[in-house]
């Protein structure tokens, strides 16, 4: 009991003076009911995705701003946004929210079921592939685990969004975040047969000048994307190349390759399962784009995260080493 007032006492609002009021501790539903507000930027979509009728969503946020003395959301007849201050509250909630969920289970067995909900950003790719089809036997194995899949190829916000993780495949770009390596994907080139039939097939490095590139760009502040290869040394080789068409997401991106616009870099089995493209250059293939976890830097992952890392390195080892994603 003792810890557990010692840690709610590290987020409690206007510490009490002698003969002033006591200190105001939001409850775990309010934060949970705010955050989500603030990421969708609507009373009414928060409302439908938490499954509660929009009046409590509304009187939650309401009660947070005068117990708090400040308003946190600017409300327009168009959007809900975060003020100064809501940004700064925000912040704060995520690592108290985690810090309740690992009080709750501090004298749980460590090798107990898992239980609780782990909220998971991936790549639309991996949401939408075998990494997914496999859930139900992860899930199986800890039937009181429940799980929020958010898929978007974008770098996803982790506090505003409320994600517990994110799988990200590539460079890790935001050192503010804590990384475990999961594995690494495999890549080949491709272009479908409308493609190879107007253009001709690239035989080699310096057949790219005359050849197009489809431009993934999932987040807007990505370069222009370049043909990536090792040559014979093993070195990473970057060449620019011509774009007609830039995309966000991988689905348009196999999309823009089979309506023959360019050609495009993906893991071996997502072009396995994508029909109409061929594979090029098999002497230039790109290299493996490493697949990491990423979650907040202010505490030791919960141990369903760790479970979860741990089965989602599993399948993506043994998914490489038969190139099936």
């Amino acid at each position: 009991m003792a810890l557990i007032q010692q840690y709610m006492s590290n987020f409690s609002i206007n510490s009490a003076s002698p003969g002033s009021a006591p200190a105001y501790t939001p409850s775990a539903e309010d934060l949970r009911i705010f955050i989500r507000v603030a990421a969708l930027g609507s009373f009414t979509q928060a409302a439908e995705q938490l499954r509660l009728p929009r009046a409590t969503v509304s009187t939650a946020i309401q009660r947070l701003e005068k117990r708090l003395g400040a308003r946190l959301l600017q409300r327009t007849t168009r959007r809900v946004g975060l003020t100064g201050d809501g940004q700064a509250f925000l912040e704060r909630c995520a690592p108290v929210l985690d810090g309740l969920d690992e009080l709750g289970g501090f004298f749980r067995r460590p090798d107990g079921p898992l239980d609780g909900r782990l909220r998971v950003g991936m790549p639309l790719g991996m949401a939408a592939g075998p990494l997914m089809a496999r859930l139900p036997e992860f899930l199986a194995r800890h039937p009181a685990l429940r799980m929020e899949i958010s898929s978007a190829d974008r770098r996803a916000d982790m506090i505003v969004e409320g994600l517990d993780c994110v799988i990200r495949v590539g460079a890790v770009v935001d050192e503010s975040l804590a990384c475990r390596p999961l594995g690494a994907m495999p890549l080949g080139n491709f272009a479908s047969p409308d493609y190879l039939r107007a253009h001709g097939r690239p035989l080699g490095p310096d057949d790219l000048a005359r050849h197009w590139l489809v431009d993934y760009r999932p987040n807007a502040s990505d370069g222009p994307a370049l043909f990536e290869y090792r040559d014979a040394a093993g070195r990473v080789v970057r060449v620019p190349m011509r774009s007609r068409v830039t995309v966000d997401n991988s689905a348009a991106y196999e999309a823009a390759c089979r309506a023959g616009l360019g050609l495009i870099q993906v893991p071996l089995a997502s072009a396995a399962r994508a029909p109409g493209l061929v594979g090029v250059l098999p002497d230039c293939p790109p290299p493996p784009m490493p697949v990491n976890l990423l979650f907040p830097h202010h505490r030791h992952p919960p141990r369903r995260m760790r479970v979860f890392a741990d089965w989602a390195a599993n399948e993506l080892k043994s998914r490489a080493s038969r190139a099936v994603f």
